[in-house]
C-alpha cells in the first residue's frame, strides 16, 4: 500500500510542477523544514532554509511576471525545463518511498511534468488569441490555484491528487480539442 500511495504521491507532484513548478516544490521544502516529510539524500536539501529562500524569491518572480502578457510568455520558453525538472526531483524525492529507482523515477517526473508543461504551454497562446492577452493572468492564477491544490493532495490524499490530475489531463484535451475545431472552421 505504501509503495502505490508513495507513486500517487509523486505523480501528483511531478505533476503539479508542470503547472508551476515552484509552488510544489516549497510545499515539499517547507513540510521538510518543519519534520512533516521525510526526504532522503540528496533531496532533504529542499527543507534546507536558504533553498527555501531561492525557491520562494525565484517562485515570487516568475508568479508575477506569469501574470503579464507578454513576459508571460517569454517566461514559458524560458523556464520549461524548471518544471520539467522540478518534476523530476519530486517524483524521485518521493518515489524513494516506493522503493524505485531514482533514474527511473527521475524519468517518469520528467515525463509527467514535461507533458502537463507542453499541454500548458500549447492552451496558452489560444487563451492569449481569444482575449487579446487579457485572460492570461485569469489562466495563470487558476494554473497556480491547480498546482497548490493537487501538490496538498499529492501530499495528504495521493489518490484524490491522481484523479485531479486525470480529470485535469482530460479538461485540457477537451479545450485544446475545442480550440482546434473552432481554428479549424474558421480557416475553412
Amino acid at each position: 500500500m505504501e509503495l502505490f500511495s508513495g507513486l500517487l504521491s509523486a505523480l501528483g507532484l511531478s505533476g503539479a510542477a508542470g503547472l508551476n513548478a515552484y509552488i510544489p516544490l516549497f510545499l515539499v521544502g517547507i513540510l521538510a523544514n518543519l519534520g512533516l516529510v521525510q526526504l532522503d539524500q540528496p533531496f532533504d536539501l529542499l527543507g534546507n532554509t536558504w533553498t527555501l529562500l531561492v525557491i520562494f524569491l525565484v517562485g515570487l518572480a516568475d508568479f508575477i511576471g506569469d501574470k503579464i502578457p507578454g513576459v508571460d510568455h517569454v517566461l514559458h520558453l524560458v523556464s520549461g525545463w524548471v518544471g520539467a525538472a522540478a518534476g523530476a526531483i519530486l517524483f524521485a524525492s518521493q518515489a524513494g518511498v516506493a522503493d524505485l529507482s531514482p533514474a527511473l523515477a527521475g524519468v517518469l517526473g520528467l515525463l509527467v511534468a514535461g507533458g502537463i508543461q507542453t499541454g500548458r504551454a500549447a492552451v496558452r497562446p489560444a487563451t492569449t488569441a481569444l482575449t487579446a492577452g487579457v485572460g492570461n493572468p485569469v489562466v495563470s492564477t487558476v494554473e497556480d490555484g491547480l498546482s497548490l491544490g493537487l501538490s496538498v493532495l499529492a501530499l495528504f490524499v495521493p489518490a484524490l491528487a491522481a484523479l485531479g490530475l486525470l480529470g485535469l489531463l482530460w479538461w485540457s484535451w477537451r479545450l485544446y480539442r475545442r480550440w482546434e475545431q473552432r481554428r479549424h472552421a474558421r480557416a475553412v
